[in-house]
Order: structure tokens, then C-alpha cells, then sequence
């Protein structure tokens, strides 16, 4: 009788849960249409730029898998990068890059059908930023956005994220990342760690996914790293 009660309690509950769930969701695609956002992960940009600040008027930004381009439309407004803010004067840079096509935004460079790995991809956005660097890499991709298939999101990220803002990433910059909680989430955390002197987790409200958020670039840290391992072997050998 008890198991059976139980039984019916869970389900009940679950249902309610489901049903919150598929509210939450149907609200955030409403709102983003009253919004004007091309989807309604825009909501979960504005909530974590709204508790960190990353985005500052004349800020560079670069969006990796960028389409449909609801998180350049958020950064186009925060960083300024049309010129219309009436209380700041200082405009910014907004550069989208990603495999599928992007539709023309006020105020984005989009690269469409470009990956982000390949060295024509990058030398065109340097061509792009101001200074060719940005104060902010961003990126709600899914692993078979960056280019490659089959590959976990450690390997998306190390290889491609991580990689662009050790080419161009200014010292102190911040890059935001969209990862999965599996086993290879804590070595990915670890990586990013080496490069970045304030890294951690963040859930937004909006969204069902987990973000890395890497603070303070520490640049060329990696390559001196790179030096140092190889300098040790030498001595070695010696």
C-alpha cells in the first residue's frame, strides 16, 4: 500500500516537475520573441553577464558558434558596437564565427561556414578586431559545432577555445564556455586553470546546461609552460 502511495507521489511529482520544465521553457521562447531575439539562449548570456559584468561598452568580443546569433545580438547592445548608447560614447567589436550560415546582424562581423581550428578563419578575424584582441571569447557551442566529429567536449574546447584565446586573447580577458558535467569535466577545469587565474562553474536559471566561466587571462602562460617542460629535459639530458 505504502510502495504504491509512494508510487503515485513520484509520478505526481514528476509530472509537476515536466510541467514547470516545459512552462519555463515555453515562457523563455515567448520572451524572446517579445524581445526580439533570434532564441531564447539569449536569456542565458543576460543572466550571466548581468551577475559578472563581462561585457563593458568598447569591448571586443568573439562569438564561437555563433548562429543563429542571439548571443551576438547581447553583446552588439552591452559592448555598443552600433555607436547608439546614449550614455557611452565608446563602441566595441562584436566578430561570429561559425559552420552554419548567420543571418547579417547591426553591429557583428559574422564569418558563416568558417571553422574557428582553421588558420584562414583566424587570420581573417584578427583583419576584424581592433588591436586583434578581444577582451572576451564566448561560446554556447555544441561539441559538432567546432568542426570536428565525434569528439568529447574536452578535446572541443582545449582545441579550439582555449587554443584562439592563447592567440589572441588580451591579458585579463574572459572566455565563457558551455561544457557537460562528465568525467572529463574536471581535467577541462584544470586546463582552463592553467591559463586563467579565476575559473568556475555557473548554472544560469534559463538554461539546462553548465558554463565555465575563466577569468583574468594570463597570457602566454601556456608557452612558458612550453619552455619551461623543455628546458627541464634538456637539463636531463645534459
Amino acid at each position: 500500500m505504502w510502495y504504491s502511495v509512494l508510487q503515485k507521489s513520484h509520478l505526481h511529482t514528476s509530472v509537476h516537475l515536466l510541467k514547470k520544465a516545459a512552462h519555463n521553457l515555453k515562457g523563455n521562447g515567448t520572451a524572446a520573441h517579445v524581445h526580439n531575439y533570434r532564441c531564447r539562449s539569449a536569456f542565458k548570456l543576460l543572466e550571466i553577464d548581468d551577475k559578472y559584468k563581462l561585457l563593458k561598452p568598447g569591448f571586443n568580443v568573439i562569438d564561437c558558434g555563433a548562429a543563429p546569433g542571439a548571443w551576438s545580438q547581447i553583446a552588439v547592445h552591452r559592448v555598443n558596437s552600433t555607436g547608439a548608447s546614449e550614455y557611452n560614447p565608446t563602441c566595441g567589436t562584436v566578430v561570429g564565427i561559425d559552420l552554419l550560415h548567420i543571418a547579417p546582424l547591426d553591429g557583428a562581423h559574422f564569418l558563416s561556414n568558417h571553422d574557428i581550428t582553421d588558420p584562414v578563419t583566424l587570420a581573417k578575424l584578427l583583419e576584424l578586431l581592433p588591436g586583434a584582441q578581444p577582451h572576451v571569447i564566448m561560446s554556447d557551442m555544441a561539441p559538432n559545432a567546432s568542426g570536428f566529429k565525434e569528439m568529447n567536449h574536452e578535446k572541443v574546447i582545449t582545441m579550439s577555445l582555449i587554443d584562439l584565446a592563447e592567440k589572441v586573447l588580451q591579458t585579463g580577458g574572459s572566455l565563457i564556455c558551455k561544457y557537460w558535467d562528465g568525467a572529463l569535466a574536471h581535467q577541462l577545469q584544470q586546463k582552463l586553470s592553467a591559463v586563467f587565474r579565476d575559473v568556475r562553474t555557473v548554472n544560469p536559471k534559463a538554461s539546462r546546461k553548465l558554463f565555465f566561466l575563466a577569468r583574468s587571462y594570463r597570457k602566454n602562460k601556456i608557452v612558458w609552460l612550453y619552455i619551461f617542460m623543455h628546458v627541464v629535459s634538456f637539463v636531463h639530458l645534459q
